[in-house]
């Protein structure tokens, strides 16, 4: 396998998509993060024509056309990450849920939500695995990988907050 990226625009700024490509072709996406994180590391090469239908689905996401996205995903994580990161495909669009509430869902003690906290804080598949739809229990904008206000924009665009008047 190669571990290819592309740059892609959105409303949010600039999306770093990074995977991994077959001998068959086929593209697993492995992360989408803001490139203002940590820069492209120089062993892997730009192939943007191999995430022509993730940035497609991004596209329409952001158009307001998309509320669910089918890519091929192969992120890496424990097993506690990945069962909590499954879990967030399961958030509608447009809706929110609390880490409590999904801690109960996954039958995470209440002593062990901060593990559930850093796991999601560990998604590296922000938007396509909406951890950004996971809030405090009094309605707060609690940490985003790619910053609450970020996450806040989200929020709003799927109509799960109401604008803020400027």
């Amino acid at each position: 396998m190669t571990t290819i990226y592309t740059l892609t625009d959105s409303p949010l700024g600039e999306l770093l998509l990074t995977g991994e490509k077959s001998p068959t072709g086929t593209t697993l996406i492995t992360s989408l993060t803001m490139p203002d994180h940590p820069s492209i590391p120089a062993d892997r090469q730009r192939d943007d024509e191999a995430f022509t239908e993730a940035t497609r689905q991004l596209s329409a996401y952001f158009a307001g056309h998309l509320t669910r996205f089918e890519l091929p995903l192969a992120a890496e994580g424990t097993e506690f990450q990945q069962r909590v990161w499954q879990s967030l495909d399961e958030i509608p669009y447009g809706t929110t849920t609390t880490y409590g509430a999904l801690a109960e869902r996954l039958g995470v003690p209440r002593a062990e939500v901060r593990a559930l906290g850093a796991a999601l804080g560990a998604n590296p598949l922000l938007l396509v695995r909406p951890c950004h739809r996971v809030i405090g229990a009094d309605g707060s904008m609690r940490g985003y990988a790619a910053g609450v206000e970020r996450k806040v924009q989200l929020l709003t665009h799927e109509g799960a907050l109401q604008p803020m008047l400027g």
